[in-house]
């Protein structure tokens, strides 16, 4: 395995910071489901792992303009916890009551589900459903694009650096295997 570098930083900015600087494969850990089995499996060999979990507006639900916002890093059980967000969505809530245990909803997100963009994430077809719209920063500012626009092919999600040089779910065109950890 390569040098692996673990950051953890504090505010999107930085995030955004360092993975513009990354000179290698970088990987981002929100709930750490599926990458943290893909590179102890040796699927993946990130050199720069971001943790944006430390990020205070990816930890948060919040109401705007009549919408839900939901943070890149809220786990499954928050978002199943939130009364006003069950309520509104109960077939988003449905989808992510489908990723694994107790335990790995305790850790996974619906980020996560989507940018891994593997063939058993359940969360992805209710929010495609849904017509979610994914929030996209990079060192070139944000975009808002459909959730049906990130996953491309089994474990492909679309590269927004062919397109721009911001980035999103994959990191310098990283495109490992899927590997279902739940059924």
């Amino acid at each position: 395995m390569n040098s692996l570098k673990y950051e953890a930083p504090s505010s999107l900015g930085d995030a955004i910071a360092l993975l513009a600087r990354a000179s290698g494969t970088s990987r981002i850990l929100a709930g750490g489901t599926d990458v943290i089995v893909q590179m102890e499996t040796d699927l993946i060999e990130p050199e720069l792992l971001v943790d944006i979990k430390k990020i205070p507006e990816l930890r948060r639900i919040a109401v705007e303009n009549g919408a839900f916002r939901v943070g890149a890093a809220v786990t499954g059980m928050e978002l199943t916890d939130h009364q006003a967000f069950c309520k509104a969505w109960p077939g988003v809530v449905d989808g992510v009551k489908l990723i694994g245990s107790m335990q790995i909803k305790g850790r996974a997100t619906m980020g996560g589900n989507l940018c891994n963009a593997s063939p058993a994430a359940d969360s992805v077809p209710a929010l495609i459903a849904a017509g979610a719209i994914v929030r996209v920063a990079g060192p070139n500012g944000t975009r808002d694009v459909p959730v049906e626009s990130v996953p491309t092919g089994r474990a492909r999600p679309r590269s927004p650096r062919a397109r721009s040089s911001s980035r999103s779910c994959s990191r310098r065109g990283l495109h490992a295997p899927a590997m279902p950890i739940c059924a």
